[in-house]
């Protein structure tokens, strides 16, 4: 596990903001935050198929759990 702060650097890729639409970045940004989770994951020595059940499993409770009217009211 990760206990300083510097290491973070290790994992996080930042994703360029300028020249790109907001849908594009906002997908740019999931794309490498996928990618780093599976970096730190894989250097923890999870497998492929155990990063999959956990990353799917986030990723299908986010979903269920959005709400579009309530999401849109904090904007």
């Amino acid at each position: 596990m990760i206990e300083d702060s510097s290491d973070y650097d290790l994992f996080i890729t930042e994703f360029p903001k300028n020249g790109y639409k907001l849908v594009d970045y906002l997908q740019g940004r999931v794309h490498f935050a996928l990618l780093d989770q599976m970096k730190l994951m894989s250097a923890s020595g999870m497998t492929q198929n155990e990063m999959k059940e956990v990353i799917m499993a986030n990723i299908v409770e986010i979903i269920d759990h959005f709400e579009p009217e309530t999401e849109s009211e904090r904007f």
